[in-house]
């Protein structure tokens, strides 16, 4: 018999066993045993148990239910699934959007979704929720390192410009051989973030895709900040950033001191590892088909659509430190706030934000990742299968990782 078909056996036959004779207890005992297998100590104590009432859970009784879940589960995936600080400031737009692609929404559901903090969010979405592990890794160069200063962190930040930049690779966990990387600059005060992908990470690819990105940003770049990998000390770089009108303050940080670039190695993971996953991707022709994705759809939605957070002060208390951040704000919004963009980028910028949907992007963006890794599934080679980083997901990366709250800007 089942294990519920015991338990009720034994509230049935708890007042009959108190009030029995000691033979007619016996009794009891001797078909309980034969009936469930248990042994006769247990049993007794089973049924000499005292009765314990289910008392009502304390606190205060749900408000949000099952119902909110539905829902989410098609907006999570559409807003990358960040972090639920990150999904409260957007769902207003979600929601606008939500009946024109998944049909009518319940109005007591859809003031539910507006209402919920991001604690409820975090309680009703962590069923859908998976964990990822992070991969890192540069070569450090010693050419040129006299000349460009060492810089560990950036204070004052007042507006655009400020910029940290590195590469990730695509190599599976191998850096045998040539593969696709991809090159990920950001913006400090803004949390504007660029991507590109390039094969090799060659210094005449990285100048070519700053001059690129360069040409499409809202603002004048200041200062940047690489790490000491050779793709960025080297003097094509050099040059570019020093033989200019406008000089741009170039500087590095300090060798296996990553969090020295915070912000980029932050944007590494949102951007790029929640996007890609591990998979070595060593088909020239995918530099393109990513690149693609990079410069429109994924761009759009990171820089137009999903808001972050920036720090504004750590505060030690004992053996913790608290962290305060701004109210959640995409990038878009912040650089609108800024008094050091012009009026005419503006409104560029509004124009852009006013024409982007979210669903319609989301859909965009999986249908390139199914021709990219479609065509990484065509074009890889058996020795490379073997080789697979070990707890990488095959072909497709999971993108359902909830972001943390970084000490930089969440991406």
């Amino acid at each position: 018999m089942s294990r519920r078909s015991r338990r009720e056996y034994i509230r049935t036959q708890r007042a009959r066993y108190r009030s029995a004779s000691r033979a007619e207890k016996g009794r009891i005992l001797d078909e309980g045993c034969k009936l469930f297998g248990m042994h006769r100590k247990s049993l007794t104590r089973a049924l000499n148990r005292p009765v314990v009432r289910a008392c009502r859970k304390a606190g205060h009784p749900k408000r949000y239910g099952a119902e909110l879940l539905g829902p989410l589960r098609k907006i999570c995936p559409a807003a990358e699934f960040i972090c639920s600080k990150r999904l409260k400031a957007a769902m207003p737009v979600y929601v606008r959007f939500y009946e024109r692609h998944h049909g009518p929404l319940d109005p007591q559901v859809r003031d539910d979704l507006l209402a919920a903090s991001p604690s409820t969010l975090d309680r009703v979405l962590k069923p859908i929720r998976a964990k990822r592990k992070g991969l890192c890794g540069t070569r450090a160069v010693r050419r040129l390192e006299g000349q460009i200063p060492i810089r560990t962190h950036f204070r004052d930040v007042e507006g655009p410009g400020t910029l940290e930049v590195d590469t990730v690779a695509h190599g599976g966990g191998s850096s045998e051989g040539q593969f696709v990387w991809s090159f990920t600059l950001t913006d400090i005060w803004s949390g504007w973030t660029e991507n590109r992908a390039i094969w090799h990470k060659s210094a005449r690819q990285i100048v070519a895709r700053l001059r690129d990105i360069e040409q499409r940003l809202s603002f004048d770049v200041v200062a940047v900040d690489s790490d000491n990998g050779g793709e960025f000390i080297n003097h094509h770089l050099w040059r570019y950033f020093y033989n200019r009108a406008q000089r741009v303050h170039f500087t590095r940080s300090r060798p296996y001191h990553k969090n020295d670039q915070a912000h980029v190695e932050q944007k590494q993971w949102t951007h790029v590892r929640q996007l890609l996953g591990y998979e070595r991707f060593e088909d020239r022709q995918l530099v393109e088909m990513i690149d693609d994705l990079y410069r429109n759809e994924w761009r759009a939605l990171q820089n137009f659509i999903l808001p972050n957070v920036r720090l504004t002060s750590k505060t030690r208390r004992g053996g913790r430190v608290v962290r305060r951040y701004t109210a959640p704000a995409t990038p878009c919004d912040r650089l609108l706030a800024s008094d050091n963009i012009s009026d005419a980028e503006k409104e560029k910028l509004r124009r852009e934000r006013d024409s982007l949907d979210p669903y319609e992007l989301h859909k965009r963006i999986e249908a390139k990742l199914k021709a990219i890794f479609d065509r990484v599934r065509l074009t890889q080679k058996p020795a490379t299968q073997k080789k697979r980083l070990k707890g990488a997901r095959a072909l497709r990366p999971k993108r359902s990782q909830k972001t943390p709250l970084q000490p930089s800007i969440a991406a």
